[in-house]
């Protein structure tokens, strides 16, 4: 039964990392920061994030009033796994204009990633609240509550928040199946 824990705990993990890019990808406006970025062909075998990061440093640093950049700077520090640097990205873009659900969700993404669950909390609670339609901040919020903090109340409260707003698709599967394993006495530790 342990096994299964912690192989639920990871395909969570998986499937929450993989939404959060998928809806955070959909959301990007690449206009500005990607017009001096080479975009790789789709059949490309890996993405050079230190080139594009150098891309987007060097804008940002001519114009550090250039929100795209700072997001699409925040998004290819998220890719590459380097959360401090995107947290610091995000937060540039945020100071720019904080009212972005998305990026306020990227960044507590970042933040859990290092173990700041509070800043994780925050972000995620600060995301909804902008946009009470917004999925990805309530199920990574879940999954703070959950597996961060084993305040399952709390989780299952926020993934009802979630089905209530968005009840079909992958994700809304995802969260029932999570939740049917709450109910059933297969939540964390």
């Amino acid at each position: 039964m342990k096994k299964e824990i912690v192989l639920l705990m990871v395909v969570t993990l998986v499937v929450g990392a993989l939404i959060g890019m998928i809806l955070s990808n959909t959301n990007k406006d690449t206009a500005t920061a990607t017009a001096t970025v080479n975009q790789s062909p789709a059949s490309a075998p890996a993405v050079d994030y230190q080139q594009k990061i150098k891309a987007l440093q060097d804008i940002v640093s001519s114009d550090a009033n250039n929100r795209e950049a700072w997001v699409q700077l925040g998004h290819n520090y998220f890719d590459s796994n380097q959360p401090l640097e995107a947290i610091e990205a995000y937060d540039k873009a945020l100071q720019l204009d904080g009212n972005d659900p998305n990026v306020l969700t990227d960044q507590g993404v970042m933040y859990r990633r290092i173990g700041w669950f509070d800043k994780a909390i925050a972000n995620f609670t600060k995301a909804n609240e902008l946009n009470p339609n917004h999925p990805q901040s309530l199920f990574n919020l879940g999954l703070v509550y959950r597996d961060d903090l084993q305040e399952i109340e709390k989780a299952k409260k926020v993934w009802n928040q979630y089905l209530q707003i968005s009840p079909t698709g992958q994700g809304a599967d995802n969260v029932r199946t999570m939740l049917d394993h709450l109910d059933n006495g297969h939540g964390s530790q």
